[in-house]
Order: C-alpha cells, then sequence, then structure tokens
C-alpha cells in the first residue's frame, strides 16, 4: 500500500481519496520495464500478480538520498558508520566521544526542525557539559497528501514492540460539527494513552488542516 509507516487506517483514508479522485496506483510493482515511444514512455510492471502495460506522459522517479560518509576519514578518528549514516548515542556522541553528529546523517527523523533541535543538543554537550539526550525530544510531523495525516510519538504497534499496553480513543471527524460544517469530514483524530491512565504516548490526525492540529 501506501505510506507503510503510518498507521494503516491512516493510510487507506488517504490511498481512497488518491483513487477517488482518478490517481491509479500500481504497488509493490515487479519486473519494472521502461523504453522509450514516440509519445511518452512505455511502463511495464507486475503489480499483486496482475501484468501491466502503460503509455504514460511522464516519468517521475524517486532515488531517496544516501549519507555522505565517504572520503571523509572516519574510519581513521574511530568514527563507527554503515550505508544509513553515523553511528551515534543518546547524547548524539560518535563511537569517538570527543566528536559529535546531528541531523540526516545520524538521526531516524529526517526533517530540517528534528535537525534544528539535536544541533541545540549538541552545542549543550559538546559545548557546555550538558547531559541532554535525544530520546527526550518529541517531534511531530505532517505528510502533505490530500488529506493530511499528522502524527507524534509512538504508534500503536510500536508501543506493544516495548511491552506498553494502551488504550486507544478515535474521534472521526464525520461526527465533528465544524468539520461537516466545513465540508471536511474525511479523517480522524487517534489518540494512544498508556493504558489505565490520560498520559498521551503516541497521536495520528487524518484531516485537510492535519498539520496544524498536531
Amino acid at each position: 500500500g501506501i505510506l507503510p509507516r503510518e498507521d494503516r487506517d491512516a493510510s487507506e483514508i488517504v490511498r481512497a481519496v488518491m483513487e477517488r479522485e482518478g490517481v491509479k496506483l500500481l504497488c509493490c510493482g515487479k519486473d519494472l520495464k521502461l523504453a522509450k515511444d514516440p509519445n511518452g514512455v512505455r511502463l511495464q510492471v507486475e503489480s499483486h500478480g496482475k501484468g501491466y502495460d502503460v503509455l504514460v506522459d511522464q516519468l517521475l522517479v524517486a532515488v531517496g538520498r544516501a549519507p555522505n560518509v565517504e572520503g571523509l576519514g572516519l574510519e581513521t578518528v574511530g568514527i563507527k558508520f554503515d550505508k544509513k549514516g553515523v553511528k551515534v548515542n543518546d547524547r548524539l556522541q560518535t563511537a569517538n566521544p570527543r566528536i559529535y553528529a546531528c541531523g540526516d546523517i545520524c538521526s531516524p527523523y529526517q526533517f530540517t526542525h528534528a535537525a534544528d533541535l539535536m544541533a541545540r543538543i549538541v552545542i549543550q554537550n559538546a559545548l557546555f557539559k550538558g547531559r541532554a539526550k535525544a530520546s527526550s525530544l518529541i517531534i511531530p510531523w505532517a505528510t502533505y497528501t490530500s488529506p493530511e495525516i499528522a502524527h507524534v510519538g509512538l504508534y500503536e504497534k510500536e508501543a506493544k514492540e516495548k511491552g506498553i499496553e494502551v488504550d486507544t480513543f478515535t474521534q472521526e471527524l464525520s461526527k465533528v460539527d465544524r468539520a461537516i460544517l466545513d465540508g471536511e469530514t474525511e479523517g480522524f483524530v487517534r489518540v494512544h494513552v498508556r493504558k489505565g491512565t490520560d498520559e498521551i504516548l503516541g497521536a495520528t490526525v487524518v484531516a485537510t488542516h492535519a498539520g496544524e492540529l498536531i
């Protein structure tokens, strides 16, 4: 499906809206072949056991990014790294305690605001003998689909993996007066709390303005 890291109910709403608006999704593609055609680009692919031969006007390829760790001599100063980036501890120290790292090179959250907050932790710890920890950061994010998906904290699956029992509360927007008046009833707000308490562990919002609501 789409947005595999997000709450599955949230991803499903976005997928349904995209298909309703005319987007054709060929997920889990295998044996992809591309060829030039006088009228565009010919795309052949297998999706969920069915073969497709499609002529398209334009091709957009999202290849992602790779960390720039080669040729820096990191191994000569004892810094551990792999193809995903530099290894750091919770205080953002590398394996060489005199060297710190922050931002996309070492963070699972590749967002500008996350890099900013991590840089502040590095300054505290490297220059002022601080004990700030990256794990203490509460980092929200939004995916600007239509409707948007926004999230903060743990997903229910992550809580279970950590052995944390949760109570989950979901409010469908179709039952919210303001959403009904605005004609924006597609979506929900879902909050996970530690079982038997009011301590919020995570939340997901699917809505037209989820980025603001989170």
